[in-house]
C-alpha cells in the first residue's frame, strides 16, 4: 500500500542501456506502479510498439510546453522528448523512464524523487542494442559518445546504479529498492 504522496521513481540511463525493457518488466511485476508515457516528436521506429511513446508533431509538443503540461522536457538529436504532468491512479507510485537531463529536472522539482541510473554491460553491447532497435548509424555514434558523460554524471546523481546484464536480477534489485523506499515513507 502506498501513502498519500506517491513515490516518483525515475529510471534513466544512456540510449541502449535497456531502460524500457526494465521498466516494462517492473510495472508487470509491481501492480502499484504507474508508468508515465513520455511524449516525443521523433518518428516511430519500425516495429516499435504504438505505446512506446505518445508520438506527436512539433507544434502539438510546443503547445503542451506552453500550457505547462510537462514535468520535464528536452531536445535530443533534433527531437523533443517530455514527461507529461503525472496523473497516476490512486494508490500508485509513478515511474518515469527518461534521459538524464530530464531526470535532473525532475530531481530539481522533486528532490524526494528516486533516481535509478541504468548502465549497459559494455559499449559493445550498447552499440548492438542501439543498432538492433534500428537507430541510424550517426545516432548510434552520437549516443555512444554521449554515454560516457551521462554515466559519470548519472552515477553522481543516482540513488541506485544498476548494470543491465541480467534483467531478472536488475528488476529484483529495483523492486527491493522501491520496497525499502515505501517502508521509509509509510
Amino acid at each position: 500500500m502506498t501513502s498519500v504522496n506517491p513515490l516518483i521513481i525515475v529510471v534513466s540511463g544512456p540510449g541502449g542501456a535497456g531502460k524500457g525493457t526494465i521498466v516494462d518488466e517492473l510495472v508487470v511485476r509491481d501492480e502499484q506502479l504507474w508508468l508515465s508515457r513520455s511524449w516525443t516528436t521523433r518518428r516511430q521506429r519500425e516495429g516499435e510498439p504504438d505505446d512506446a511513446y505518445v508520438f506527436v508533431d512539433r507544434d502539438t509538443f510546443i503547445s503542451h510546453v506552453n500550457r505547462g503540461g510537462f514535468l520535464e522536457w528536452t531536445e535530443f538529436l533534433g527531437n523533443l522528448y517530455g514527461s507529461p504532468m503525472p496523473a497516476p491512479k490512486d494508490g500508485h507510485d509513478i515511474v518515469l523512464e527518461i534521459e538524464l537531463h530530464g531526470a535532473q529536472q525532475v530531481k530539481t522539482r522533486h528532490p524526494e524523487a528516486l533516481l535509478v541510473f541504468v548502465q549497459p554491460p559494455s559499449r559493445d553491447e550498447q552499440r548492438r542494442r542501439l543498432q538492433g532497435r534500428g537507430d541510424p548509424d550517426h545516432h548510434v555514434v552520437e549516443r555512444l559518445q554521449k554515454a560516457e558523460d551521462e554515466e559519470r554524471l548519472g552515477a553522481e546523481l543516482a540513488d541506485l546504479v544498476v548494470i543491465n546484464d541480467d534483467i531478472d536480477r536488475v528488476v529484483g534489485e529495483l523492486l527491493t529498492f522501491i520496497g525499502v523506499a515505501r517502508r521509509r515513507q509509510g
